[in-house]
C-alpha cells in the first residue's frame, strides 16, 4: 500500500479579541477628537465671519436694507438695477481693461526679472530679498506714492522723462492716463511672481538646455521649446492668481482717487468695480445693492477662472501626464 501524503490544513486567522477592536476604536476616536479640538479656533473662525457672512449676503441681496432698517425682501430687483445703472457698466468695464492689460505686462516683467536673477549667481539671493520687499509694502502707501511719482508737475516719472526729451502726461488727471499709469504702480508688487517664477526656472533640467543647444537651438528657441513649457505650470498659476487680483482691484485706486474724505467720483476713469460696490455699501449704505453686486463679480471670477482652465488644459505641461 501506497503512503498516502499527509496534508495539512491551513490554520484560521484568529480573529482579534474584542477587547482589541474597542481599544482600537477608542484610540482613533481620541485622535478624531484631538484633530478637532485643535482644528475648532480656525473652524469657528470661518463658519462665524466666512461661511455665515457668505450665506447671509445672499439674503440680503434679495434685499433692500440700509444698515439702520430692517431688511424688506424685493426679491431680485437689485440684480436688475444693476443692468440700469451707468456706473457699472462704466466700472465694469474699468476694471476689465485694467486686468487685460496688467495681467499679461505683469507676467511678462516677472518673467524677464526671473530670467535674469536665474543668471545671477550668488548675488541672486541679495536680488530676491531686494524685487519682495516693496510686496511688504501696504497697499495704502502705495497710492500714497502713486501721487507723488506721477504727479504731472513735479512727480519723479515725469522728471526722467523730461531727461529723454519727453514731456509726460497728467498721470492723476488726464482720464486717458489714469489707468495707465495705475497699472504702471502696479508692478511696484511683482517680487512674489518673480520668486515663483525663479523657483520654476531653477528646476528647469540643464540637461534638457545642453541637448536643445546641440540641435542648434538659439536663446529664443530653448526659451519657447524647452524654458516656457517646463514653467507653464508657475505662469498658470501667476495668471489666475493675478486675473482674480485684478478684478477686485481696490486699494490703491482708491486712496489715490477717492480717499482723504473725498465724497465724489473725482475721476470715473479710476471708478473700478469694487470701489463702487465699496461706495454703495459704506458711503450710501445700500447693502443690499451692494450684496447682489458682490455675487456678480463672484461669478464673473469663476467664469473667468473657469475659461483659463479650460484653455489650460492645451497650453499648460505637467511632468508626467500622458497628453496622447
Amino acid at each position: 500500500m501506497s503512503a498516502q501524503p499527509i496534508t495539512k490544513e491551513p490554520a484560521a486567522v484568529a480573529a482579534p479579541p474584542a477587547s482589541r477592536t474597542r481599544s482600537r476604536r477608542r484610540a482613533r476616536r481620541r485622535e478624531v477628537t484631538a484633530a478637532m479640538l485643535f482644528l475648532s479656533p480656525w473652524l469657528i473662525g470661518f463658519l462665524i465671519f466666512t461661511a455665515w457672512p457668505l450665506i447671509y449676503s445672499v439674503y440680503l441681496s434679495l434685499t433692500d436694507y440700509d444698515v439702520i432698517n430692517d431688511p424688506r425682501f424685493v426679491g431680485v430687483d437689485n440684480y436688475v438695477k444693476l443692468f440700469e445703472d451707468p456706473k457699472i457698466a462704466l466700472a465694469l468695464g474699468n476694471t476689465l481693461f485694467f486686468t487685460a492689460v496688467q495681467v499679461p505686462l505683469y507676467v511678462v516683467v516677472s518673467l524677464a526679472l526671473a530670467l535674469l536673477l536665474n543668471r545671477a549667481g550668488r548675488s541672486a539671493g541679495f536680488f530676491r530679498t531686494v524685487f519682495f520687499l516693496p510686496k511688504m509694502t501696504p497697499p495704502v502707501a502705495v497710492g500714497i506714492l502713486f501721487l507723488l511719482l506721477f504727479n504731472g508737475q513735479n512727480g519723479l516719472f515725469n522728471t526722467v522723462l523730461g531727461w529723454f526729451g519727453i514731456n509726460g502726461p497728467s498721470w492723476t488727471t488726464d482720464s486717458a492716463w489714469v489707468k495707465p499709469g495705475l497699472i504702471i504702480m502696479s508692478l511696484w508688487t511683482i517680487g512674489a511672481s518673480v520668486i515663483i517664477l525663479l523657483a520654476a526656472l531653477q528646476a528647469v533640467p540643464e540637461e534638457l538646455y545642453e541637448s536643445a543647444r546641440l540641435d542648434g537651438a538659439g536663446f529664443w528657441r530653448q526659451s519657447f521649446s524647452v524654458t516656457v513649457p517646463l514653467i507653464s505650470p508657475a505662469l498658470f498659476f501667476i495668471i489666475v492668481v493675478n486675473t482674480i487680483a485684478g478684478l477686485q482691484t481696490f486699494d490703491e485706486a482708491y486712496t489715490a482717487f477717492f480717499g482723504a474724505g473725498n465724497t465724489t467720483y473725482s475721476n470715473d476713469a479710476a471708478l473700478f468695480y469694487v470701489i463702487y460696490l465699496f461706495q454703495q455699501a459704506f458711503q450710501f449704505l445700500h447693502m443690499g445693492y451692494a450684496s447682489a453686486m458682490a455675487w456678480v463679480l463672484f461669478l464673473l471670477i469663476m467664469v473667468v477662472t473657469g475659461i483659463q482652465l479650460i484653455v489650460s488644459r492645451r497650453l499648460v505641461y505637467y511632468e508626467g501626464e500622458d497628453r496622447r
